[in-house]
């Protein structure tokens, strides 16, 4: 098995990292240095500047690539950029086939047995945007939404296994930190998968994504009143609500036993290629002199910040 040299940096998720190292032993004995060929990086912090190899962006954050940086990506949006991007929303990630078979084994016993309103299960507010708050008071007021997570907690801690928690619910407020077409992340997903009709709050166009009779898309409606209402409406009736758990989650079924598929065909292409050839950033005085100002700039503020963290411990 061919031997390739690659490297990880500026990742909070180990999950993901994990995620790419399977897709990629599958054809690679993977040898991780400090001198890759090949460098996977995201968007917490700034080291992949120091490498000068082939780097490959990722991201599960609502940020888009910049293509002066990265030779390829994979993200949120819906762009084309000949073989340099490919979409790959994170929910993709989370055992996603898996997550389908779930929500389509749902007996009718299953969703009688719900008998716990609204769930509303995050950890902050830190980077967030006020409407999710927002609507977590607003619904409120209407019945209680019990809160698992660390943030805005009212159960008397937060949960232990948040999937667990979300079945026994008939909704769960799935909002996104903000609002962005294509940024669909695991959110709406667990939601759905758990058997709960999410109360969708992020991406506009995720009925793309996701089979739109299946949850409620907060921004197919006027004001959050109307939302409030459509869930008045569902809860009220169990037919209706019936009608929501029966529906299947999937509108793309090429995804849904080989959600990775085209993932892995993406960063395959990219090995296969003759290395000096797989190369995409351009090689221009503004290209090189745009690095160049982005390398100084950045890695001084990290030294910086490094500083700061010593001086402060």
């Amino acid at each position: 098995m061919r031997k390739v040299k690659i490297k990880f940096v500026d990742f909070s998720d180990e999950g993901l990292i994990k995620e790419l190292r399977k897709l990629l032993s599958k054809h690679y004995e993977l040898v991780e240095c400090d001198n890759p060929d090949y460098l996977f990086y995201s968007v917490f912090g700034y080291e992949h500047l120091k490498y000068d190899c082939i780097r490959i962006f990722i991201t599960g954050e609502n940020f888009s690539p910049d293509f002066n940086v990265c030779d390829y990506a994979m993200g949120f949006d819906h762009i084309s950029f000949e073989d340099r991007y490919l979409r790959v929303p994170l929910y993709l990630f989370y055992d996603y086939a898996d997550g389908v078979s779930e929500r389509a084994s749902l007996t009718e016993d299953d969703i009688r047995s719900k008998s716990k309103f609204c769930n509303f299960v995050y950890s902050n507010s830190k980077n967030a945007s006020p409407i999710r708050e927002e609507f977590f008071h607003q619904l409120s007021a209407y019945k209680t939404v019990d809160s698992g997570g660390r943030f805005l907690n009212n159960i008397g801690g937060p949960v232990e296994d948040k999937d667990e928690f979300q079945k026994q619910y008939k909704f769960s407020i799935a909002f996104e930190n903000s609002s962005t077409s294509g940024y669909t992340t695991e959110k709406l997903f667990e939601a759905l998968k758990n058997g709960t009709i999410p109360i969708y709050w992020g991406n506009p166009n995720a009925d793309k994504d996701f089979n739109p009779k299946s949850f409620i898309n907060v921004h197919d409606y006027g004001s959050l009143d109307e939302v409030i209402e459509k869930v008045k409406q569902i809860d009220n009736d169990d037919s209706l609500f019936m009608e929501y758990l029966k529906q299947p989650m999937s509108i793309r079924p090429e995804l849904d036993t080989e959600p990775l598929k085209e993932c892995e065909e993406f960063l395959v292409h990219i090995i296969e290629q003759d290395y000096d050839k797989a190369f995409r950033r351009k090689d221009s005085y503004f290209s090189k002199n745009y690095l160049k100002q982005m390398r100084f700039y950045f890695l001084k503020q990290q030294k910086l910040s490094d500083v700061m963290k010593k001086l402060r411990s």
